[in-house]
């Protein structure tokens, strides 16, 4: 089985739509799926709501499709470092699902398993539990989270072969495989494809059930967060 499309348009060709519920792997700047992000820019496609741990910068990853307004809705964890995306909230232009991070983590994760919903402590006593169900167990409090199934999931990894069993690098894991099984149609932009039995089977991380489509980027642009400082005064 040959998963391998020869470009990101190609990959997504017949996947995007208008209004789609989209989920997109990436932690900050690491994992992110630049590529595809920019074909999904170039198919116009609007009124998106996008699943990701953080909404990129600005003009990249994420930032882009925020600055064309393709993205109607985030559901995220962390917001900051995105002009636009300030802008769009403040201005009352853009909604904003707000998620802490392991339950964002775990709604992908159970969806891709199968399970509807689960109970947390997290987010109990906060906005985050508004309207939503809560059960005591065991004397304490949890919030019922409905899973997430987006129509389209797109990750990124490191490596791949032509059946879709994927190797992510380091840090580059983070949101991407849960983001991957979630998708009920996953396209994933990898930087090496090899021929399908060469990878050891205890070298994959996420198994080629879950990855519908490939594409190779293998010269990805990989930006670095820097800390910057206040200058001393004495300097």
């Amino acid at each position: 089985m040959n998963k391998v499309y020869p470009s990101a348009e190609a990959a997504l060709a017949g996947l995007v739509r208008d209004g789609q519920l989209i989920a997109v792997g990436g932690f900050g700047l690491c994992g992110i799926p630049e590529a595809l992000i920019d074909a999904v820019l170039a198919s116009g496609a609007r009124d998106l709501t996008a699943i990701s741990n953080n909404a990129g910068v600005d003009n990249f990853g994420l930032g882009k499709l925020l600055r064309s307004r393709q993205i109607r809705k985030m559901i995220a964890s962390y917001v900051g470092e995105n002009k636009e995306f300030e802008r769009q909230y403040l201005a009352g232009e853009l909604e904003l699902e707000f998620t802490p991070q392991g339950t964002l983590a775990e709604k992908l994760r159970a969806g891709g398993a199968g399970i509807p919903a689960f109970f947390t402590r997290t987010g109990v006593g906060t906005v985050v539990a508004d309207g939503k169900e809560l059960r005591e167990f065991a004397g304490k409090t949890y919030v019922l989270e409905e899973s997430l199934l987006p129509e389209l999931s797109l990750a990124k990894a490191w490596k791949a072969d032509r059946a879709g069993n994927l190797v992510f690098r380091r840090t580059a894991r983070n949101f991407n495989p849960a983001v991957a099984m979630a998708g009920k149609t996953t396209v994933v932009e990898v930087e090496q494809i090899v021929e399908t039995g060469s990878l050891d089977p205890d070298e994959i991380h996420l198994p080629g059930i879950y990855a519908h489509r490939l594409v190779l980027n293998a010269n990805p642009e990989k930006r670095i967060e820097r800390r910057t400082v206040r200058q001393s005064e004495d300097n």
